[in-house]
């Protein structure tokens, strides 16, 4: 493998940047890619979450745009990611790599205002980073004419795919100018991704370093079997994380985005501190709750899979998968936010009586086994304290409310029902229960109803009467029904 930047043919501004940020190596990814990319050849990039993808695109995208200039509404590059977060770490990376550089970059995300997004667009932009479905809003508004674009990365295609953007995709790609240089980048490789290689790149080259869907060998796995019922399973979670040796901070991950608010309150509320990140956040509460976690204000960062891969903070000590990822390649993008740059990490599933379906698919597409942790059967006092006092909390934000316990219990109904046997002795019977009044009544005729004698637990201590006195029956409860013809 190459032993510094300056032998992959980017140039001097972009290789004082990346050593000012602290990187002397290139990752294999980047070694392979970058020379590909800097002869303007279409491109298939393959490789596990963590090795480096973003920089082998972005490097060689600097070099390229040094020369040209940026017209209004006419980006020259565009580059299309699957989720906010992961748009926004691209950009700090031109950021930090373009630093050098006098290039202008743009935005395109939804939960930001649209007119601070088109003020940048109106001035002109070389590059421009986007999630699909904003791109396309702006397009529809006029404010962005992609018939000068140059240069097209679809990042994370494998995940563009599982979240439905194949269409919004194509749509945009149509706008294009078909003398472009195409870069395809994922983690996975599978039928539909080779579709689209074939319908939107031309010759590519193809670079795989590892094979599809492995997970790196600094990440030490475990399994951890837990309860299925909510309360335990979240007590589990808090003594996995205080028994955790090293952890300075962790991501833990939920499949379902009420579960991530109700977990990290539940952390909250027994002293952790934890933030929560999902896709119903508003996108100023989403970046203020990163900015934390990367900023060590937060130790435990609860997610969504919105954030598996859209998160590049290299000293994450820990993952915790909380539920086991319904999608087995998830799984690999979840534990990959550890263990990056060559850093050890650790990563922790929480496995139930029903995840076996799901984790023998993660087994079998990581082609290697993962260790079950030897957890004493008993829980520690503390524990089993928490677990029997927390209260589940609900979506809302709002405490489950106790059932209130019925007014008589089953015996108690059964004692007042049933006659006291002569042989019972007198202590047992402790309080004594009203006495049922049953008001029997003569039917005047065959078609007359009778009223049914109420149940004990509907009676009263001081309404002894089926009908709140001891007067008669009414008169019209007694008349006789009329039939019809």
């Amino acid at each position: 493998m190459t032993d510094d930047f300056s032998s992959l043919g980017l140039s001097s501004k972009v290789t004082d940047a990346v050593l000012a940020a602290g990187y002397t190596r290139p990752t294999e990814i980047q070694a392979q890619a970058i020379p590909h990319l800097l002869e303007k050849k279409d491109l298939i990039g393959i490789a596990q979450t963590g090795t480096g993808k973003t920089a082998s695109f972005v490097l060689p995208m600097l070099t390229l745009l040094e020369n040209g200039r940026a017209r209004a509404r006419m980006p020259r590059t565009l580059i299309l990611e699957p989720t906010r977060e992961l748009a926004a770490q691209v950009s700090e990376n031109f950021e930090k790599y373009g630093k050098n550089h006098r290039l202008t970059m743009a935005l395109i995300i939804g939960g930001v205002s649209f007119e601070d997004q088109n003020k940048k667009l109106d001035r002109g932009v070389d590059v421009l980073i986007a999630t699909p479905g904003r791109l396309l809003d702006q397009i529809e508004r006029g404010k962005i004419m992609l018939n000068g674009v140059e240069i097209l990365v679809i990042d994370e295609a494998d995940r563009m795919l599982d979240m439905g953007f194949i269409d919004d995709i194509e749509k945009i790609v149509n706008r294009l100018p078909p003398r472009r240089q195409t870069m395809l980048f994922s983690a996975t490789m599978d039928g539909q991704i080779e579709k689209l290689t074939k319908k939107f790149l031309k010759d590519p080259v193809h670079v795989q370093v590892s094979r599809a869907a492995s997970t790196a060998d600094t990440i030490d796995q475990k399994l951890v079997k837990v309860s299925s019922k909510p309360d335990e399973k979240r007590a589990a979670l808090r003594e996995r994380i205080r028994a955790s040796e090293g952890l300075t901070n962790a991501i833990i991950f939920c499949n379902r985005k009420r579960d991530v608010a109700t977990l990290a309150r539940s952390l909250e509320r027994h002293g952790f501190s934890a933030g929560a990140l999902h896709g119903d956040m508003d996108q100023k509460s989403r970046m203020e709750t990163l900015d934390a976690f990367k900023g060590d204000r937060l130790t435990l960062l609860v997610a969504s899979d919105v954030a598996a891969r859209g998160l590049d903070i290299p000293a994450v000590s820990h993952v915790f998968n909380f539920d086991v990822p319904v999608h087995a390649e998830d799984y690999v993008h979840r534990i990959g936010r550890t263990g990056r740059a060559g850093r050890s990490g650790v990563a922790y599933t929480l496995v139930s009586s029903a995840d076996s379906k799901h984790l023998d698919a993660i087994l079998k597409l990581i082609e290697k086994p993962i260790e079950w942790l030897e957890v004493a059967a008993p829980q520690t006092a503390r524990a089993a304290a928490e677990a029997a006092s927390e209260s589940d909390v609900e979506s809302t934000g709002t405490e489950r409310r106790k059932r209130p316990s019925r007014r008589r219990t089953k015996a108690d109904a059964a004692q007042v029902q049933a006659p006291a046997s002569a042989s019972a002795p007198a202590a047992a019977v402790t309080t004594p229960e009203p006495e049922v009044v049953r008001v029997e009544q003569t039917a005047p005729s065959s078609n007359s109803r009778r009223r049914p004698a109420k149940r004990p637990e509907e009676s009263t201590s001081s309404d002894t009467s089926a009908f709140g006195d001891a007067g008669p029956i009414p008169a019209f409860l007694l008349r006789p029904t009329r039939l019809s013809e």
